[in-house]
Formats: structure tokens, C-alpha cells, sequence
């Protein structure tokens, strides 16, 4: 598809402050765990779990971070969130980093989607395009792409292909087991952005800290390895 203008996407996100739940939102989503829990110890496990997984879903999360590269400049931008404080644009090794709330994130980033017609993602289809559109819906933003447009790429629209590297590298579910990409990254050889020492699990603790600029440069190491595996499945294994 050399043509087509393709652009690699990936976000963050974190889930909401449960003590700050309703109580009604609280039981809905604890109702489950207390008919399951065989005792008080595996309750305040089951419980702890789904704290920390809130981020999860966009019912209960948000994004913070919206990464996007251009595949063949090899240059995008990152837009992130930092509330209560105010950061100038900045570039990085043709990254730049844009600070806005959620809602501005998703306009200029469904803005951008217009000017492409092939978006790559590692688990797009299971986690980063769903929660992209439900939170733009629940802001009353209407998407300019619908990129959940069948499972395999040939139901897509010609301006709105999705590859899931995720999909395309598992033969849509052939292989047993998915791996994520850090273990796609490492079996190719690529710069795992794991390497680092932050992982997904680690980006709601570093937004309680304010260490918001920590969480946008994770986002450009997960963007970049997203990039170079694209090229190895375009290369060996695009029929």
C-alpha cells in the first residue's frame, strides 16, 4: 500500500479514583466479586485488582495520552495531558509534545485521522480504537474514521484500513497465545520501550505523581517499536 498515507497510533490511559465512585457505580462494579470471592482475603485481592484495572475500560477511564507517527516521515506527535500545569510545545527526535485535556487530544487527533487512509496499532482492535471513539463519543466528538469497520482488513473502507499487528501477526487468533509487544518486539530483534523500566501498568502511578512528560516519552517507545514491526510483517509476512 505505498500510496496510501499511514500513520502508527497508540494512547495511555488511567483509570478514575474509586473512593471518588458513587456508591451505586461502586456496587456495579464490585457486584461480581463479592458473589465470586471464596473469603475476605481473595475479596480485598479481587477488589485491588479492579482497582488498578479501571483504566482499563472507558466507562471508568480516560485517555492521556494520544501518540501518533507518521510511517514515512518517521515523525509525529504526542499529545498528552498534565493537569493543573502548563507546558510549552517542545520537539524530540522529531516527536513533539502537545499538552491539552482529553477532549482537545481527541478533536486534534480525529482532525489529523482525515489526512490518512491506512492506521497501524499493536491490539488497536481490542483496546486503543474502542476506547478512542467511546471517550470521543461521550465528549460528543463524532470520529472522522471508523476504524472498528469489520475484523479483517478486506471488509475495511479504501480511506479507513486498520492493521492490527496483533491480529495480523496471530493470523487473527491461530496462534495460541497473542504475546504483547514487548515479546513481538524482542522476538524481531526491536527496542523494546519495556526496556526502559515502564510498563502500561506503571502509567496510572506516574500520573498520580505528575510525572506526565514520563508517561508521553513511554508512549513514543511504544510508537516507534509499533513502527519497525509494522515493517517486519509488511516485508515477510503481507500476502
Amino acid at each position: 500500500m505505498p500510496s496510501q498515507n499511514k500513520l502508527i497510533l497508540d494512547i495511555e490511559t488511567v483509570g478514575e479514583d474509586f473512593q471518588s465512585l458513587d456508591e451505586a457505580t461502586q456496587d456495579a462494579l464490585t457486584r461480581w466479586i463479592k458473589k465470586e470471592a471464596v473469603d475476605e482475603e481473595s475479596y480485598k485481592m479481587e477488589l485491588e485488582e479492579l482497582k488498578n484495572g479501571l483504566g482499563f475500560s472507558p466507562l471508568t477511564g480516560e485517555i492521556v495520552v494520544i501518540g501518533v507517527l507518521d510511517y514515512y516521515k518517521n515523525e509525529g506527535v504526542v499529545y498528552y495531558q498534565a493537569p493543573g500545569e502548563k507546558h510549552e510545545d517542545f520537539t524530540e527526535e522529531g516527536i513533539t509534545f502537545k499538552q491539552f485535556g482529553e477532549k482537545e487530544m481527541l478533536e486534534k487527533f480525529w482532525d489529523g485521522a482525515r489526512h490518512y487512509q491506512c492506521f497501524v496499532t499493536f491490539n488497536g482492535r481490542g483496546f486503543d480504537i474502542p476506547f478512542l471513539m467511546i471517550r470521543s463519543a461521550v465528549h460528543g466528538i463524532r470520529p472522522t474514521k471508523d476504524l472498528m469497520r469489520g475484523r479483517y482488513v478486506y471488509q475495511h473502507n479504501a480511506d479507513a484500513i486498520h492493521i492490527d499487528l496483533q491480529d495480523q501477526l496471530t493470523f487473527y487468533g491461530a496462534v495460541r497465545r497473542k504475546g504483547s509487544l514487548h515479546l513481538w518486539s524482542r522476538a524481531f530483534g526491536i527496542k523494546s520501550p519495556k526496556i526502559s523500566g515502564i510498563t502500561g501498568d506503571d502509567v496510572g502511578r506516574l500520573f498520580k505523581e505528575k510525572k506526565y512528560l514520563d508517561i508521553a516519552r513511554y508512549n513514543v517507545g511504544d510508537l516507534r517499536a509499533t513502527r519497525e514491526l509494522y515493517e517486519k510483517w509488511e516485508k515477510c509476512l503481507n500476502f
